[in-house]
């Protein structure tokens, strides 16, 4: 068994957060253990001028994370879920996620206005494809604008006047110690979140069996059964940052919810599916709801944007 554990992180502060909560979570429960952190800049971090849309999605902030893994540097990373393409890369495995924290949106607006009483014509900041096709679909009246950048300074574009709301997680602004800052949280069924938001996972190579029990414990097996549904309906249906997509799935006791939405990034469409039945059904429920959205078009609505 290993003595030493290097974990790969993004340098940015809600990414070390995490990574220093996995390492906190190792010490606990292998005393002795030896936890060091190889923060790592990534290309998503550097492109901050293109919506993310554009430059190949939020797998530009994995690529330099799993080349470490790959290669030997680090023996595990630690991701955002929602980050994490749902095609694994070849030699690594992502099958261990903590507990899921809030999984919602944050409405953040600088005079404390909740989405339906911001004035028409506001300006809201969202990098997401997802955010803005809700967003324009029950608010066609706002502007939508690009809004890159870490949890600081997206908040700091807001708080000098650059827009008149933004749109992040719940989680990471929990996490940080922001959650004063959220004017409205923004919840089902009206308001969809992405594919496993809030879920943070452990990736490592797939063949190194000692790490694979290291970080076995931290596993939680709800939000991993959550996480399978919501990555499946998301596969079924090619689910990218180039695809305004939205899954979420619910467990209670062996009931599984699943909720999904596809639509186009101006609003004018949104397709909407539901399903729930036992947790054992938990592949053709995914199917499922994935065939009620491509039943409406949603193939049609994903051709489109390709």
């Amino acid at each position: 068994m290993n003595s030493k554990i290097i974990i790969a992180t993004r340098k940015s502060e809600l990414a070390l957060w995490q990574a220093n909560h996995v390492a906190s979570l190792l010490r606990v429960q292998h005393p002795g253990l030896e936890v060091e952190l190889l923060p790592m800049v990534t290309r998503g971090d550097i492109i901050l001028d293109q919506p993310l849309a554009q430059i190949g999605g939020k797998g530009l902030f994995l690529k330099e994370l799993e080349k470490a893994l790959l290669n030997g540097e680090a023996d595990i990373a630690v991701h955002s879920m929602k980050d994490v393409p749902v095609e694994q890369v070849p030699g690594l495995v992502v099958d261990v996620m903590l507990s899921r924290a809030n999984p919602f949106d944050a409405l953040l607006s600088r005079d404390g206005r909740i989405l339906s009483e911001l004035p028409a014509g506001s300006c809201i900041g969202t990098s997401s494809l997802r955010r803005q096709c809700q967003l324009k679909s029950i608010r066609p009246d706002l502007l939508v604008r690009d809004l890159r950048g870490n949890v600081n300074t997206r908040i700091r574009k807001l708080q000098q006047g650059d827009y008149d709301a933004i749109i992040l997680a719940c989680a990471g602004l929990e996490r940080l110690g922001m959650a004063e800052l959220i004017t409205e949280t923004l919840e089902p069924p009206q308001w969809l979140p992405a594919a496993t938001q809030g879920t943070i996972g452990i990736q490592c190579r797939g063949d190194d069996q000692d790490v694979i029990e290291l970080i076995e414990p931290l596993k939680d097996a709800d939000t991993v059964i959550r996480t399978r549904a919501e990555r499946a309906v998301a596969t079924a249906l090619q689910g990218s940052c180039q695809v305004p997509l939205a899954v979420f799935a619910e467990l209670d006791k062996d009931e599984l919810r699943i909720r999904g939405l596809v639509g186009k990034p101006d609003g004018s469409e949104v397709l909407r599916g539901e399903i729930a039945g036992t947790m054992a059904n938990l592949g053709s429920l995914s199917a499922l709801v994935a065939d009620q959205l491509l039943s409406q078009g949603a193939d049609r609505i994903i051709a489109s944007l390709k």
